[in-house]
């Protein structure tokens, strides 16, 4: 190195001096952002969520807080502040970018929103002005640091039991209360979840990025069971924390019917490979097949079996259509067989719209549908009246809700049971090259056909309890592509976007799909196309999808081809 050389670069010295100012500046601007959120940012109330307030913070302003709280808590630990370095095991700087990113975006969003909606940036407040301020200069500061992204050290301080059971109690507590957070966001509302959903990506982008996430994952590991039962907790205490009544419940309840299904073609796409189309028809025949055994006045053939018998009937019926159509189809391969998949689920809705009496047998009641599904009752608890339980009023839809719970618990277990099984090793065999796993030995058709049906019963179950939950069925909810979730494209667009082969990842797509639409309501002539765009993004991106699979992951990002699992069974483990 030159002499010119060594005194044009900077000293280790100074890169740490520079990155402490740095540092020093993210927190300070990020304290500053929390102090604006106790400031009013309008001084009219004419805009939703009333941000006129001193000393409370409204829920727009709560997500700036909490965005700058977060910001300023990895810059303090990549300053070593003592007793927050856990936050950051595999360096702050990529998470501090994405989380001060994150708390800017909101705030500014924000700001935006008020000067649109209410004519002038004259109608904010100086307490807007100081977010603003504050928020943008931990983002330009963040991306000025020097890169620190290391390899997740093994943990080495061993924490007692009792407090790695507080922890996984309190993130579910807390995961309980985002989640709830955007369900309960008004519709009327669309600035407060458009600022949520800024928010909670970025700032979950930067927590993975962390390393924090993995090790958090390391505790559930040592504590299984307990992680489980945080899980039913938190998920089963939903409905006795909304203060709305049924409301929001509903959501919930549809979210769940959507995922249940999402699972099931699951299978048949993220395990099997094979591309349906047409995959909401068997949700329909669930439905159909319940609403006529069920009692339904409009029933053609005026039975009314009870509700466990007619998920059984509403599934086999689902089974034998699965069969039915893909023994013929499913020697097919590829594009032909996504066009015969996408034909049936048309043939199906036409189908059920001509069953009318005069174009065909009267026996669906035709484009009316099959109305008036009397409500389920189990054990003589009516799932259509409000109940009292330990001093909280659950309604109809939160009676749904616990059994849709059941419901996609069982698809899970026969979902995990059936992807790690012999059967669902030749699934995986037929995915990666059909070719090659015939030559092993596998019967490619069999194997293929059990897929089919298999996905064909889980949407036919989920479809028995969807027709209840309606009180009605007609041939327009089982569209190849639609405004209402679930249909067809949606479902194969909630697989792709939450990640093929694993449990969570449809399970997160379908959430996302379903809440988008219901809460952007004025988006919903554009929704396919944004869809559209994001899928496009999330194919450049991150093709794996939200939640990787570990195959998906080594096979799209050769960076990682080093780290391949080791351990068999932790490769077919997927997700």
């Amino acid at each position: 190195m030159t002499t010119n050389e060594a005194t044009l670069s900077p000293t280790a010295a100074e890169k740490t001096d520079n990155s402490t100012t740095l540092l020093y500046a993210i927190t300070g601007g990020s304290l500053l952002t929390v102090i604006s959120a106790f400031l009013a940012w309008t001084w009219t109330d004419a805009f939703p969520g009333n941000l006129t307030l001193y000393g409370y913070p409204a829920p727009l302003q709560m997500l700036s807080l909490v965005g700058a709280l977060l910001t300023a808590l990895y810059a303090l630990s990549a300053l070593g502040t003592k007793g927050l370095g856990w936050l950051a095991p595999k360096g702050a700087t990529k998470a501090l970018r994405f989380l001060a990113l994150g708390a800017a975006a909101t705030t500014w969003f924000t700001a935006a929103a008020i000067s649109v909606e209410l004519g002038g940036i004259v109608h904010l407040e100086p307490g807007a002005y100081l977010a603003l301020v504050g928020s943008l200069i931990p983002a330009l500061a963040a991306f000025k640091l020097t890169d620190d992204t290391r390899k997740a050290a093994a943990t080495t301080t061993k924490l007692p039991s009792w407090a790695e059971i507080l922890i996984i109690v309190g993130v579910y507590a807390l995961g309980l209360f985002v989640i709830t957070f955007g369900i309960d966001t008004d519709d009327k509302e669309p600035q407060l979840f458009i600022a949520y959903l800024i928010t909670v990506s970025l700032a979950a982008t930067g927590l993975i990025k962390s390393g924090v996430t993995d090790r958090f994952a390391e505790i559930t590991a040592n504590h299984r069971q307990v992680a489980v039962i945080a899980t039913a907790a938190a998920f089963i205490g939903f409905p006795f924390i909304q203060q709305s009544g049924d409301t929001y419940t509903l959501i919930a309840v549809n979210i769940l019917i959507f995922a249940t299904v999402a699972l099931g073609l699951n299978v048949v796409v993220g395990l099997a490979g094979l591309l349906d189309l047409g995959y909401v028809a068997f949700l329909g025949v669930g439905a159909y097949t319940a609403a006529l055994v069920s009692g339904s006045t409009a029933s053609a053939f005026g039975l009314h079996l009870p509700f466990w018998a007619a998920v059984i009937v509403g599934a086999l019926a689902s089974l034998v259509f699965g069969v039915v159509i893909g023994a013929p189809t499913l020697r097919l391969r590829g594009d032909y067989l996504a066009i015969v998949t996408l034909g049936f689920g048309e043939i199906f809705r036409i189908a059920m719209g001509n069953l009318d009496g005069t174009s065909g047998p009267q026996v669906t009641n035709g484009p009316n549908g099959i109305p008036n599904i009397p409500h389920l009752e189990l054990f003589g608890w009516n799932f259509g009246e409000a109940h009292d339980v330990l001093g909280i009023t659950l309604g109809a839809y939160a009676n749904y809700y616990l059994l849709m719970l059941l419901v996609m618990a069982l698809v899970i277990l026969v979902f995990a049971r059936a992807g790690n099984s012999r059967i669902g090793r030749a699934w995986i065999a037929i995915r990666e090259d059909e070719t090659a796993a015939e030559a092993m030995g596998i019967n490619g058709f069999r194997v293929k056909l059990i897929a089919f049906a298999l996905g064909a019963t889980l949407a036919g179950l989920a479809g028995t309890v969807q027709a209840h939950v309606n009180t009605t069925v007609v041939p327009e909810n089982y569209v190849f592509a639609g405004p209402v979730p679930p249909n067809s494209a949606f479902l194969l667009a909630a697989v792709i976007l939450g990640g093929m082969g694993t449990i969570r990842g449809p399970i997160l797509g379908s959430a996302l799909l379903f809440l988008i639409p219901a809460k952007l309501q004025f988006l919903q002539d554009y929704q396919l196309l944004g869809f559209g765009i994001a899928l496009i993004l999330l194919m450049r991106l991150r093709p794996e999808g939200l939640i990787a699979d570990k195959r998906a992951q080594l096979e799209y990002h050769d960076d990682t081809a080093d780290q391949a699992p080791t351990d068999l069974a932790t490769a077919k483990a997927g997700a």
